[in-house]
Parts: C-alpha cells; sequence; structure tokens
C-alpha cells in the first residue's frame, strides 16, 4: 500500500512541479515572453544567465528582463543586464508575465538559460493527508531545484569561459602586433644606420 501511495505521490509531484527550466535563444532586435497564472501568496523566482554557444565569442550579453502583474504594472524592469535572480509574492490572482528583450541590440543572436522556481500557496485543509506523500512530494521539488542549479552554472561557466578565450585572443592578437611593431621599427632603424654610413662615406 505505501508503494502505491508513493507513486501516486510521484504522479502528482510531476504534474504540479512548481519548479521549471529552459533555454531560449533572442534573435537580434527579438523578445520572448512567457506568462505564469499565479494565486495570490504564490510565490515565483525567475533566475536567469545571457550565454552565448560560439566558442571564444564574448560580445554584447545585456539584454532587458521585465515582470508585470495582471494589471499591467511592472513587477521589475531591468534594463542592460547579464544575468539575474528576482523573487516577488502574488498580491493578485491572475496571469503574470516575463519578458526578455534583446530589442536594443541588432548586432548579435544571444541564449538565455532561465530557471522558474514557485511556492504555491496551499492551505492546511488541501495538503496531502499522507506524510509519505507530502516527503515525496518535497524530494521531488528539490532534485527539481538541484538539477535547475546545475543548469544554471553551467551557463554561466561557459559565459566565462569564452570571455577568458576571447580576452586570451585579443592579447594574443595584440602581443603579435606589439612584435611586428618592434621588428618594423628594428628593421627600419637598421637601414637608417646603415644609410647614414654610407652617406657619410661618400662625403
Amino acid at each position: 500500500m505505501y508503494f502505491i501511495s508513493a507513486a501516486k505521490a510521484l504522479v502528482a509531484a510531476a504534474v504540479f512541479s512548481a519548479v521549471t527550466a529552459h533555454n531560449i535563444v533572442l534573435p537580434a532586435h527579438g523578445r520572448e515572453c512567457f506568462h505564469e497564472a499565479l494565486h495570490k501568496d504564490d510565490t515565483m523566482t525567475v533566475t536567469f544567465q545571457v550565454g552565448d554557444r560560439e566558442f571564444g565569442s564574448a560580445g554584447n550579453l545585456d539584454i532587458d528582463f521585465w515582470i508585470t502583474n495582471p494589471s499591467g504594472q511592472y513587477e521589475t524592469n531591468e534594463k542592460s543586464i547579464s544575468n539575474g535572480d528576482y523573487s516577488f509574492t502574488a498580491k493578485h490572482d491572475g496571469k503574470y508575465v516575463y519578458c526578455f528583450g534583446n530589442e536594443h541590440w541588432g548586432a548579435n543572436t544571444k541564449e538565455v538559460s532561465f530557471n522558474v522556481h514557485g511556492i504555491v500557496y496551499v492551505s492546511e485543509h488541501e495538503m496531502p493527508a499522507d506524510p509519505l506523500d507530502r516527503e515525496v512530494r518535497k524530494l521531488s521539488d528539490l532534485l527539481s531545484q538541484v538539477k535547475d542549479e546545475q543548469e544554471y552554472i553551467v551557463m554561466r561557466e561557459r559565459t566565462h569561459r569564452n570571455t577568458a578565450e576571447s580576452t586570451n585572443s585579443r592579447v594574443k592578437w595584440w602581443n603579435m602586433f606589439v612584435i611586428g611593431v618592434v621588428i618594423g621599427e628594428s628593421l627600419f632603424q637598421v637601414w637608417w644606420l646603415r644609410r647614414f654610413f654610407e652617406v657619410k662615406r661618400v662625403v
């Protein structure tokens, strides 16, 4: 009987899971919006990181991010950011919309990895009566959060690696330019000295 109860809890946890993770691609001058239907006192957290799939690329990773409530008012409105972590508690029932915008930057496409964590307010009489059901649901949500945080960390690591590779590439090409200038200057000085002594010898 406990096995049947646990199986039911797992199904419920899968259906009512309050954690989602996504990866989207924002084209130049583009935006992507999503919505969540929340009830009063529900808590929602959106965590995101902007990255670039191209190895060694570290261009402009800034985007705009905003959340609006059912009345159309901003819960948050952030400009020119590359990562964020925003939480809020719903004051009213309704649809809450969150958007990622790349509309002010037309140079490159950006990849956004984001997690949405929700804590759904459930009254005491609606809680599962079986303690095992409650614990299995909690465990399922915790495992989902760990998985999403790992994906978020991987995205941050890739972004930092791309930045480091881009910096190394710039340093390499700058050093090659400096070496070329030094070699050119040395050759010019040798040529100038030879010409100077040849002129003096003729005189």
